[in-house]
């Protein structure tokens, strides 16, 4: 927008913001006032001078992102995607926070028109910007040719002191300025508020030294209402490609408001009615009507709504042209936009055979990963600091570091900003982006994956050391309650294969899922290859779970249950009761999930209804497995945190053992 429109003009359309904020707030007798208010005149800036993006395609591939990073500003954002021409009547911004309403609390990815990611939990959005610049980063480098800057974006963040206060964002922040983030800028709204009171409590470190210290361009604007100065910093940092670029706005929140600016009283609480009329008197805004949008505010945005248009139809022109000079590059970037898989990529799994011998289903993993990499290019990844251990780097590709944009990613010791990295990624939808770690971290990761599942981000998690089987490293590793922390996230799947040829299939659902995370349960010890499974895992895998070895002629008087490297010892304990005249039915179950979203005749078909002795095993805790061995069924599994001792010693003592399994079957069915 040109900088010569008027200056009460752009005061007018800056208080449009505050106020639509304030109603909102005040309607809904719920959420947060302050931050809006303080953040109106760098986001009106931003929006209408910086920011590249089609209010009338809000999925244009090579739009500007916008991450509100402190969500729980979002009727700031809901103004200005309803300012801006979005899919959002003011009909939405009266409903604020109401049932059905599509401006909730937080802003949600695929809830809300030009919401790029649903943040709330602070420092989240800032730390899913960084895997989106390096999405930019890497689709440039994979589609990109002279003359043709297909893809060439900028990811935008206003961030908050608390966002910048919590672990996650030093985590990825600090890996940002490693990569040299070019293409990613912050405006950080140096409010100096926190809920408890002033930041003055908690935090009084110089966050300008901090990111200088990171590697990044960073700059300081005394007054976050002087748009001039607002201006040239934006310009700045656009210009500033080699680093990633923040700047330190000092701003007050609650602006405006005579008796709550620069309170906690305006962070989060509505202002109350006699503080809202006497905040319109003091900015000269007329107290009716509410949700007032004077025809200044709406011109000033229509003009970055025509320049959006212009922008994207010039993109399909260069898209066109590209075509016509790269025909297969041009017919990659559409498969990927459409979100599809190569016809017959399958066919690049590999097979395993027991003639193989005994293998990790990590060492499985990483086989099945490179095998079907080049048919699977969106695949991108790697892993916090256990690149060798989690077997998730791609052979023959280089890696992505500052000055390269490879397929393989050192996300050093920063799990937690690995996930939401992973997230930022997804939301390109033109990768398919996988992290690894022990599956006892996936603790330290698990807001990032929980948010995964709730944007239904095809995220790709390969966790292993997956059980007190791992062995010497003891209890600090081993993991016990993790299988059903993760599987009580809804949306995720887990997979936790039983060999290597169950892990081929639980990487071919992994990556045919498109509508949630996907997370991978595998081994540092090595398994057999299971005939059985190399006969039915194809089938079975993807059914959650299958009958892998059955009762011989006759019905099953007993089924034993098992998950990952429990289902070599169900099948050696399942001799050892057939010999002793028990009808003894093995089911793999590598993914609870997907099995119960099996029909019922299926599931019946694995585990009759009448067989009520049933034994579960699984190295981990017994909880939740109630429902599948029912009333009448046991569960062998851990209560505790492991040992430190070699795998063998630890499986005797626990109980992991063909005669313990068989002792506990037989008091099922005697």
């Amino acid at each position: 927008m040109s900088q010569t429109v008027a200056a009460d003009v752009r005061q007018i359309t800056i208080n449009t913001i505050r106020f639509l904020a304030v109603d909102m707030v005040e309607k809904a007798q719920s959420g947060h006032p302050g931050a809006p208010m303080g953040q109106a005149a760098m986001a009106y800036l931003l929006w209408t001078r910086h920011l590249r993006h089609n209010p009338g395609n809000p999925s244009w591939p090579n739009r500007d992102r916008f991450v509100l990073s402190c969500g729980h500003a979002s009727a700031l954002i809901y103004s200005l995607l309803h300012l801006s021409g979005y899919d959002l009547p003011i009909d939405e911004l009266v409903d604020f926070r109401q049932w059905g309403s599509k401006t909730p609390g937080h802003p949600e990815y695929r809830h809300t028109p030009g919401v790029e990611t649903t943040t709330g939990p602070l420092g989240q959005g800032i730390s899913n910007a960084v895997g989106m610049a390096i999405a930019e980063r890497l689709l440039a480098a994979t589609f990109n040719r002279d003359s043709f800057p297909l893809i060439d974006h900028r990811v935008w963040v206003i961030a908050s002191d608390g966002d910048l206060m919590e672990g996650v964002a030093s985590e990825a922040c600090s890996m940002a300025g490693h990569l040299g983030l070019g293409k990613l800028n912050v405006l950080y709204d140096d409010n100096r508020i926190s809920i408890d009171g002033s930041t003055d409590l908690t935090f009084t470190e110089d966050v300008a030294k901090r990111f200088e210290a990171y590697g990044w361009h960073v700059q300081t604007v005394a007054d976050g209402n002087d748009l001039d100065a607002l201006d040239a910093a934006c310009e700045a940092a656009g210009d500033e490609l080699g680093r990633p670029s923040i700047v330190v706005a000092r701003t007050h929140i609650g602006f405006g408001s005579p008796n709550k600016q620069d309170s906690a009283a305006a962070h989060g609480a509505p202002l109350g009615a006699d503080e809202v009329k006497a905040t319109k008197d003091a900015l000269g805004w007329p107290q009716e009507p509410t949700f007032l949008v004077p025809d200044e505010a709406r011109a000033a945005f229509s003009e970055c709504r025509e320049a959006g248009a212009r922008a994207e139809a010039d993109w399909n022109d260069l898209v066109a042209a590209y075509a016509d000079a790269h025909p297969d590059q041009a017919a990659e970037l559409e498969r990927r936009v459409r979100g599809e898989l190569r016809p017959g990529w399958e066919a690049s799994l590999p097979t395993f055979s027991p003639e193989d011998g005994p293998l990790a289903t990590r060492k499985a993993s990483g086989k099945v990963l490179n095998a079907i990499c080049d048919e699977v290019p969106e695949l991108t990844g790697g892993s916090a600091d256990l690149t060798g251990s989690n077997n998730t780097y791609l052979s023959g590709h280089d890696d992505f570091s500052a000055t390269t944009a490879g397929r393989n990613f050192y996300f050093g010791v920063r799990e937690h900003a690995m996930g939401a990295a992973l997230n930022g990624m997804a939301l390109s939808g033109m990768l398919r982006p996988y992290g690894g770690t022990f599956l006892i971290f996936s603790d330290y990761m698990r807001p990032s994956i929980r948010l995964a599942a709730l944007m239904g981000l095809p995220v790709i998690y390969v966790f292993t050391h997956d059980s007190i089987f791992l062995g010497e490293d003891g209890p600090t590793h081993q993991p016990i309650s993790q299988l059903l922390s993760l599987r009580s996230i809804p949306g995720l799947t887990l997979l936790r294969p039983a060999d290597a040829c169950e892990t081929a299939q639980a990487w071919r659902v992994a990556v045919e899922n498109r509508t949630g995370p996907t997370a991978l349960s595998l081994t540092r010890q090595k398994l057999p290859i299971l005939a059985q499974a190399a006969e039915r895992a194809a089938e079975g895998v993807g059914r959650g779970a299958y009958v892998l070895e059955d009762a011989q002629g006759d019905d099953p008087a007993l089924i034993l249950i098992a998950t990952g490297s429990e289902v070599s010892l169900a099948l050696d304990a399942r001799r050892t009761l057939t010999e002793r005249g028990v009808a003894t039915r093995v089911v793999s179950m590598p993914s609870w999930e997907l099995f119960d979203a099996q029909d019922e005749s299926y599931r019946e078909s694995v585990l009759p209804p009448g067989v009520r002795a049933r034994l579960a095993i699984e190295a981990g805790t017994p909880l939740g497995w109630e429902r599948y061995v029912g009333p009448a069924g046991a569960i062998h599994g851990v209560d505790g945190f492991g040992a430190s001792a070699p795998a063998s010693a630890i499986a005797e003592n626990y109980g992991f053992t063909v005669p313990e399994v068989v002792r506990r079957a037989l008091a099922l069915v005697e």
